[in-house]
């Protein structure tokens, strides 16, 4: 399912927002330059922009309005992936070279810090102190989680709360914000942005732990990058964690991840990911985020009913079935 087939009701206007985020990276810094169209030329699903404009159409929709909140939002999205592949010494995403492989790792954390304040610089366009709050808000949040997820490098023993936790702040609350976002700076009243930040907040959790099971049981094709590569990272996920608590497992698996860590992340994980696909973890993950999906729905069944309901019906069923 391709990203233009599942939004073409927005293809139009998600091509005036893929132009306004290359012109608001545009730098007379030709090294800036550089690094940041590779990022964006890498591509990406482009999630949150559409959240955002979906969002919009629950009140005045005025795309020149909403491009202020979409195309923050997707930078700061990927400056976090930048400074995420240098924190996880990643060499490829999305198939390419990251930023950090093709310069080096300050080159990419300084592209990261210019593509964050290029987001804020846009941001602060809209005379909404309630917008600025909630982003201010969810940034902090999201940072806390960058330092948790650290904190747990090979952490076999973290629980799945710790676990849900860090994706609410890694990745959920920034797909919350998005869809609540749009809806407050299209003038939409307080109830619509609540369920709004309610479904997207569901639908990026759901979404989290797809991307978690496929970093296992996707192909490297697909995924643009070997499979197991979250765990080579120290990345212990939610289908890890739920293979580790059974005991026929436990240790053979635990021995098999000391042996990645071992060899600073770049072992073999094959062992480990085929151990994990054979384990409960892979279905209990599936059930988790089902569970998110459907909360996600109902949030989305007290919305007015406009034309858009049945857009991002689509895309919480694509979450849970994507294959990329």
């Amino acid at each position: 399912m391709k990203r233009l087939d599942l939004f073409g009701l927005l293809k139009k206007d998600m091509n005036f927002i893929e132009e306004e985020l290359y012109r608001s990276i545009d730098s007379k810094e030709p090294l800036i330059n550089d690094t940041s169209l590779h990022l964006l030329k890498a591509g990406g699903k482009r999630l949150r922009p559409v959240f955002v404009l979906l969002g919009g159409k629950f009140g005045e929709y005025d795309l020149n309005k909403l491009k202020r909140i979409a195309v923050p939002l997707e930078l700061i999205h990927s400056a976090s992936l930048v400074h995420d592949d240098v924190i996880d010494d990643a060499e490829m995403r999305r198939g390419q070279p990251t930023v950090k492989s093709k310069w080096d790792n300050r080159v990419a954390m300084y592209t990261g810090d210019y593509i964050y304040a290029r987001a804020l610089s846009m941001v602060a366009e809209l005379p909404s102190p309630d917008i600025h709050r909630v982003l201010s808000k969810a940034l902090v949040q999201m940072s806390i989680g960058e330092m948790e997820q650290i904190r747990d490098f090979f952490n076999v023993d973290q629980s799945v709360r710790n676990y849900l936790l860090r994706i609410r702040r890694k990745t959920a609350l920034l797909i919350a914000v998005s869809c609540q976002l749009g809806a407050m700076a299209a003038g939409a009243r307080g109830k619509i942005n609540s369920l709004l930040y309610s479904f997207g907040y569901n639908a990026g959790m759901a979404f989290q732990i797809q991307d978690d099971l496929l970093d296992l049981c996707g192909t490297e094709k697909k995924l643009g990058k070997p499979p197991g590569s979250d765990m080579r990272q120290g990345n212990i996920t939610l289908p890890v964690i739920y293979a580790l608590k059974q005991p026929e497992l436990r240790d053979d698996l635990l021995a098999e991840i000391g042996r990645i860590q071992d060899g600073d992340g770049q072992g073999d994980a094959r062992k480990a990911v085929d151990m994990i696909k054979k384990s409960e973890g892979i279905a209990k993950a599936e059930i988790l985020a089902d569970r998110y999906i459907k909360k996600a729905l109902k949030a989305l069944d007290l919305l007015p009913d406009v034309k858009t309901k049945k857009t991002l019906r689509d895309i919480a069923h694509f979450v849970t079935r994507r294959s990329y």
